[in-house]
């Protein structure tokens, strides 16, 4: 099993951040099911003020650039990261990545 955490920022809008966490109880089952498709095998969020923490268990066999290929190739998927980035912001230092 390997274990991945990712970190980004929400918009500093106490509405937008209680939204965001909404839309977080009630996943849409096409991410969840992309998530088991692509060998996720438990993911939690934890959010400090506006900074959020992205834990995600996988299988072995997992590949960040195989779900990444996935989700872009997927339109449901792109539609709830399209909604997901009305409330997130990327970090000033984040690492850049070919096709996001």
């Amino acid at each position: 099993m390997k274990r991945y955490c990712y970190t980004l920022n929400l918009k500093n809008d106490k509405k937008l951040i209680k939204k965001y966490i909404e839309h977080h109880q009630n996943v849409w089952p096409e991410v969840l099911e992309s998530f088991k498709r692509n060998g996720v095998i438990n993911a939690e969020i934890y959010n400090v003020s506006n900074r959020l923490f992205f834990l995600i268990d996988t299988f072995d066999s997992f590949s960040d650039e195989k779900i990444k290929k996935y989700n872009l190739e997927d339109p449901i998927i792109q539609k709830w990261e399209k909604l997901m980035w009305t409330f997130q912001e990327p970090l000033p230092f984040r690492k850049k990545m070919k096709n996001g």
